[in-house]
């Protein structure tokens, strides 16, 4: 991304404060008492170097992945959002970037396709039936895929209206990257609900798996 503007920085700050002072809010840290707190470390140790990826490759080669989407189905939206400011610190650490930056990046890159998401998921429990494909396939895939673009496409925009590059080509760069994103998130969905669904705090087997009426 790139550097962002003074108004964009404050922007993103507001939107920060308010995410993680919800999250907060809602004390998320008792769920770490049980099976989550193996993929929160792993989340933490794996996720900073995932987005560190567009400093280590050439310039005006920027692949950036979330994992934003697949954390927020692993540990839910409360948990999820603190865990992605720790992601953005160590970026920060470890990284080049400036604090703006990594702000920019922790806001859209974590912060808003986690919350379209939880959305996201909340729609399809509401309007569509309990269902293992509903889950993997449209939650997890496809919901994934949405989010991701719907963030990118709004950065853009944002970005553009206050004097950044075309936005027509960098529409076409976050479809096609919020396809990676899905893939990565719907094959360990799918991973997870068949061997470890302990580490998904968004499923259950008695809504998902019990038998037809």
């Amino acid at each position: 991304m790139t550097t962002p503007s003074p108004l964009m920085t404050v922007l993103e700050a507001g939107m920060g404060a308010l995410a993680l002072g919800l999250a907060l809010w809602m004390r998320p840290w008792r769920m770490l008492n049980g099976p989550l707190l193996t993929p929160a470390l792993a989340a933490l140790a794996l996720l900073p170097w995932m987005w560190l990826l567009p400093q280590k490759l050439p310039q005006g080669l920027q692949v950036q992945l979330s994992g934003a989407c697949l954390l927020v189905l692993m540990l839910g939206w409360p948990l999820a959002v603190p865990l992605l400011a720790g992601v953005a610190a160590l970026v920060w650490l470890i990284g080049s970037q400036p604090v703006a930056s990594v702000l920019t990046q922790w806001t859209w890159v974590g912060l808003v396709p986690a919350t379209l998401a939880l959305v996201i998921g909340a729609a399809l429990r509401r309007w569509l039936p309990p269902n293992l494909f509903i889950y993997t396939l449209g939650r997890a895939f496809l919901g994934t895929a949405v989010a991701v673009f719907v963030a990118g496409a709004l950065y853009e925009v944002i970005h553009h209206l206050l004097g950044g590059n075309t936005l027509h080509e960098a529409l076409v760069a976050r479809w096609l990257m919020a396809w990676g994103d899905a893939f990565l998130t719907g094959l360990f969905a799918a991973v997870f609900v068949a061997f470890a669904p302990q580490w998904l705090a968004t499923w259950s087997d008695a809504r998902y798996l019990k038998p037809p009426a």
